[in-house]
């Protein structure tokens, strides 16, 4: 399965649309690396200026900070995750074989391609699950939201939520646990991968424990 895909994202998160030039898609590919290897924390615009082999007034003119760059990377993923799910849950009418294939998602390595501007989803999934919090809990949360950015991530919720419907729809807290499953998948595979002691990792690979952790909370709660 092969896609060389390109989404508009909020323009409040960037000032030059990335996607407009071949140097505004390597800002955003090079960051992706970046960060995925050094960490949000150690990143800087002037790091990634030397990788692209540009200067930081460059990048400056793309975005803001990179906070907004991290904003860009997880809108984009989140648009990526919710076309995914469209795409296999094509002519999928049962409720529960479309639960399976949200976690699948959730917790299986993403398939990934080569091209030259193709984001890589490995490390793309790596600084979800490593950075999320940094992209919530911040002190300008509120002002981000009225601006809207965060609208992928609450579509992919309410289409979780929907399908969770489908399976109960007595059940009253469908958005409260999409966006449980969807945090608790990103926390469980950091937690199993660096604090192994405050999960039960021990007997599975991180991620068919994290599967079956997720499917379990389903089990329990929405067809208890």
């Amino acid at each position: 399965m092969n896609f060389n895909l390109s989404f508009k994202l909020n323009h409040h998160i960037y000032l030059k649309d990335p996607e407009s030039s071949e140097l505004g898609k390597q800002i955003v590919k090079q960051g992706i690396e970046l960060i995925y290897n050094i960490g949000f924390e150690q990143f800087n615009f002037k790091k990634l200026a030397i990788e692209i082999q540009s200067t930081e007034a460059t990048i400056y003119r793309y975005f803001e900070n990179k906070h907004k760059l991290l904003l860009y990377i997880f809108n984009w993923y989140w648009n990526y995750i919710s076309f995914l799910l469209e795409y296999k849950l094509q002519n999928v009418t049962d409720p529960k074989t479309k639960l399976n294939v949200i976690l699948d998602l959730l917790t299986q390595d993403l398939p990934n391609n080569d091209g030259q501007f193709e984001y890589n989803k490995f490390m793309l999934n790596q600084i979800v699950i490593n950075e999320s919090s940094k992209v919530y809990l911040i002190k300008d949360i509120d002002a981000f939201n009225k601006d809207d950015v965060f609208r992928p991530y609450k579509e992919l919720c309410n289409k979780v939520a929907e399908i969770l419907l489908e399976c109960n729809p007595n059940y009253q807290y469908s958005k409260s646990m999409s966006s449980t499953l969807i945090e608790t998948a990103h926390y469980q595979h950091f937690f199993a991968t660096h604090l192994p002691s405050l999960t039960d990792v021990s007997e599975h690979k991180s991620k068919i424990y994290v599967r079956l952790f997720l499917m379990d909370m389903i089990q329990s709660v929405i067809f208890h």
